[in-house]
């Protein structure tokens, strides 16, 4: 398992965007695919946007009809294989036996991840995708990081000493422009 600056980023690394409330469309013959995503706080764009770009694929920040901001990239080549892997049909989906690692893990935890109020980290879940939830407890539980479901909304909750420490390893320091406060981080001096 790898934290999420052991090697360069990836486009396999936006699949952290779908664990959350990401989607990814195909085009026409299925040659090309486009990622968006609604973010939960319009504050996380930069910082969306700025770790897509590290992995070599631009987004651009749109309103949507509700007023809330999404980022979405154009249809692209490079994306048909993430695509491939997290599409049955129409459907969003985990891949079978998908391995969470920390360059993903960091994906997600800038899109929709937030600290509750008990000294967890809450990973926020589609809920439109429903289906993915149980594949996604699996992947995490694979990780290291066992989580429970919040039962304030779809999330996923990561609690206790050694998993909170576990995910501040996995995602690493804060990235530039993330609000600190919203930023995984381990409370004790010493995990248990």
């Amino acid at each position: 398992m790898f934290s999420a600056e052991a090697r360069p980023p990836q486009v396999s690394d936006l699949a952290g965007l779908l664990c959350g409330p990401g989607q990814i469309t195909r085009f026409g013959a299925g040659d090309q695919a486009r990622l968006s995503i609604v973010l939960p706080d319009p504050a996380r764009v930069p910082a969306v946007a700025t770790a897509c770009a590290a992995t070599g694929i631009a987004v651009t920040a749109v309103r949507t009809d509700s007023g809330g901001v999404a980022l979405r990239t154009a249809f692209r080549c490079d994306l048909v294989g993430l695509a491939s892997a997290w599409m049955r049909g129409s459907v969003k989906c985990v891949p079978e036996g998908w391995q969470l690692d920390g360059p993903a893990l960091r994906m997600w935890a800038l899109a929709a991840g937030r600290p509750d109020e008990r000294g967890g980290y809450l990973l926020g879940l589609d809920p439109h995708a429903p289906e993915t939830h149980l594949p996604l407890i699996a992947a995490a539980t694979r990780a290291g990081l066992p989580p429970a479901r919040d039962g304030r909304g779809p999330a996923l909750r990561i609690s206790g000493t050694r998993r909170v420490a576990r995910l501040v390893e996995l995602v690493g320091p804060v990235p530039p422009g993330t609000a600190t406060a919203e930023w995984p981080r381990y409370w004790g001096r010493t995990a248990s």
